[in-house]
């Protein structure tokens, strides 16, 4: 049977303790995950954080997933699950409004790669609420959102804050 091998994207600025459960839970079931860092959002604001600064966050967030890795990207998803021989694209919903935005680009990645089959996992009750939008505006007001993120996460979240 053929390695399979799964695409994890997002912008992960910055990772939270929600993608590090999906991407677990991703780990149990495909043989290999790629953890893919948008280089370049198109339609998120700047980035409170760099490739490269999200890249490390989340190495080290998994670094208990044996077969997880991370890659920045900055082509189209569906070119970057082809160079890391992908089959699947796994996006974590949390609502209504993932789902909608997620099922507008799963028509679209299907027209350009018919063979790269999109995977949602449900997010985990206790992370249904929580994304990094959310958790920079915490951080942002002095909100303690060490339970939400990695620790080193927290830390940047609480310098950055400061300045």
């Amino acid at each position: 049977m053929p390695e399979r091998i799964a695409v994890c994207p997002g912008s992960y600025d910055p990772v939270t303790n929600g993608h590090v459960d999906i991407i677990g839970r991703t780990a149990n079931v495909f043989d290999t995950v790629v953890v893919g860092v948008v280089g370049q959002a198109i339609r998120k604001s700047k980035a409170m954080f760099s490739p490269e600064e999200r890249k490390a966050f989340l190495e080290e967030a998994i670094a208990g997933v044996p077969n997880a890795r991370v890659e920045i990207f900055t082509n189209l998803v569906v070119d970057f699950a082809r160079e890391q021989n992908a089959t699947a694209i796994v996006k974590g919903l949390r609502a209504i409004s993932d789902f909608e935005y997620e099922f507008e680009m799963n028509q679209l990645n299907r027209k350009l790669a018919p063979e790269i089959e999109s995977v949602y996992v449900i997010a985990s009750p206790n992370y249904s609420f929580l994304s990094s939008t959310g958790v920079k505006e915490m951080a942002t007001f002095g909100g303690d959102v060490s339970d939400l993120v990695p620790a080193a996460v927290a830390t940047a979240l609480s310098e950055r804050a400061r300045r």
